[in-house]
């Protein structure tokens, strides 16, 4: 499987894409204090989605989907920032906030998974060496 088919990469790609396309628009204090913030954070997921897929132990991988984890939260921070300081509308931050939630899922899902592939390769391993060995 390669990085860009997993679905919360994708969706993460996403969401700070659509991040980008408003908080361009500030002026530039606001981008200044809060648009970068907001913007490495929500880049940051994905970011670290890339650093871990390409770890060759499934340990290393895990840890970089927490950093991931970590940086969707301090999105979820910054949006909630920008709403209520009237940067983005309710309509936007009320779409976001579904968005995260959605990959929060998706993320801690695929946390779950790593690692089991190679659970299961070792399983076979051994059932296929017992085999021999009768």
């Amino acid at each position: 499987m390669k990085l860009e088919e997993l679905n919360v990469y994708q969706l993460s790609m996403s969401i700070a894409e659509e991040i980008w396309d408003i908080v361009k628009k500030w002026d530039y204090f606001t981008k200044d204090t809060v648009g970068k913030q907001l913007v490495r954070a929500a880049d940051s997921i994905a970011e670290n989605l890339s650093e871990g897929f390409g770890r060759f132990f499934y340990k290393e991988e895990r840890q970089f989907c927490y950093y991931s984890r970590g940086s969707l939260y301090e999105t979820k921070t910054w949006l909630t920032k920008a709403s209520n300081r009237g940067l983005i509308n309710t309509k936007d931050f009320e779409k976001f906030k579904k968005e995260i939630n959605n990959i929060g899922v998706k993320l801690n899902n695929y946390i779950k998974s790593i690692g089991k592939k190679k659970q299961s390769w070792d399983k076979i391993q051994l059932n296929d060496s017992e085999a021999n060995d009768n």
